[in-house]
């Protein structure tokens, strides 16, 4: 079983954070075998809670961005599919192209086009 890892689990008022014998009872972190939100929060608050306080420490601890990260022409091709017309195809936004491909190709995660031809 693991804990929850919100910062205030314990502060709110729900019956199954109720512990303790009769005239000892109190309200206690949430416990578990399985956890969403990252598999390490019970809900979402305890996670907004918890990223409220940590989250610039974490950022700052492994590294802010001080510029912003670019994709350039040639490293833009992505695999796509129109759901409409059932076609599949590699695409580049920046250079406008789409270049048409098979089922098995999208299906392949280790085809890439990267001649974009």
């Amino acid at each position: 079983m693991k804990y929850c890892q919100g910062n205030k689990c314990h502060t709110y008022h729900t019956k199954d954070r109720i512990r303790g014998s009769q005239g000892n009872k109190h309200y206690e972190t949430r416990r578990r075998s399985s956890f969403y939100y990252g598999g390490n929060f019970c809900s979402l608050n305890c996670c907004n809670d918890w990223l409220q306080e940590y989250a610039d420490k974490a950022i700052d601890h492994f590294g802010r961005l001080r510029e912003p990260k670019k994709v350039e022409c040639d490293s833009a091709w992505y695999k796509d599919r129109d759901w409409r017309n059932g076609g599949f195809y590699y695409a580049n936004d920046l250079l406008g192209k789409k270049i048409p491909i098979t089922e098995q190709q999208y299906n392949d995660d280790n085809y890439l086009n990267t001649s974009g031809q």
